[in-house]
């Protein structure tokens, strides 16, 4: 028996604005709306790659905090140009993937995991535990 869809996970509709760098929308079959930046999305990236960056980075931080006796010395923002999207795809109908202009385009977005990065509050909220 198949599982019944989650209408919170489910989209109504989706708007991918590529050309203005608006980022994405979208409308989701509860009613509640999301918007998503691309340098927002960038950041979140599911791809394999991006997760094993986020772990090692994270045990870095970890690593360094113990060394440093609970505490990591300030350092200087880097530069880094805010990432753009080229295109957008849709990947059946469960995702999508885009592609940035840092080259990046292996990460598939599905819509269960957007509405669980969902950047408002009440959704930080419901799906992400507090730190």
């Amino acid at each position: 028996m198949p599982l019944p869809i989650d209408n919170r996970k489910k989209p109504a509709d989706v708007r991918v604005y590529v050309s203005t760098g608006a980022g994405v929308d979208i409308t989701w079959a509860d009613g509640h709306s999301s918007h998503y930046n691309f340098d927002y999305l960038r950041d979140a990236c599911p791809c394999a790659s991006c997760n094993e960056e986020r772990r090692k980075k994270a045990e870095m931080e970890e690593k360094m905090g113990a060394v440093a006796g609970g505490g990591l010395p300030p350092s200087l923002p880097m530069f880094k140009p805010r990432p753009k999207a080229r295109a957008a795809h849709a990947v059946g109908h469960y995702a999508l993937q885009i592609d940035f202009t840092d080259g990046h385009s292996a990460g598939i977005y599905s819509f269960e995991y957007l509405r669980e990065i969902c950047p408002c509050d009440a959704c930080r909220a419901e799906h992400r535990p507090a730190n």
